[in-house]
């Protein structure tokens, strides 16, 4: 009986680090833009969004198919967590009054995105977000530094 609590079955054990490894990765190199430019939330922060996400929506998959369960219900919890986290990084500035952080926000939101897709095994999805994401943040990044260095 005891023993029965310590067997894994390797495949699934694979699938989990295969996952977890994923998820790892695209928050790094979603991240890794952010931490260059300095921002609060960089690597780490990314990195951890993602893999978090990941590991709860691998937590809810495992209730698949039972009586009166609704694993798309922590899907849902993600993205509630996703802003609330993101509003935390949302600061507005006094004597400039100008709102700073909202990419940031929009980035670790997408990150936790990042870590439903490994989550779930959609990893050719989860490719193009992340480079959809980092896309984004270097070339508009580029373009509003142009623009705020022309006003």
């Amino acid at each position: 009986m005891i023993t029965e609590l310590f067997t894994y079955d390797s495949q699934e054990v694979i699938n989990f680090t295969l996952k977890i490894a994923l998820a790892v990765l695209s928050g790094l190199l979603i991240g890794l833009e952010r931490e260059y430019k300095g921002k609060n939330a960089g690597l780490k922060t990314n990195t951890l969004v993602a893999v978090g996400a990941c590991v709860y929506v691998l937590i809810s998959l495992q209730f698949y198919g039972e009586e009166y369960a609704d694993i798309t219900r922590v899907l849902s919890q993600v993205v509630t967590g996703m802003g609330f986290l993101g509003a935390g990084v949302i600061l507005q500035k006094e004597k400039e009054d100008k709102i700073k952080g909202l990419t940031t926000a929009a980035t670790l939101w997408c990150s936790g995105g990042a870590g439903c897709l490994a989550a779930t095994a959609m990893f050719v999805e989860l490719g193009i977000l992340t480079v959809v994401v980092v896309v984004i943040n270097i070339v508009f990044g580029y373009v509003d530094d142009k623009i705020e260095g022309e006003k």
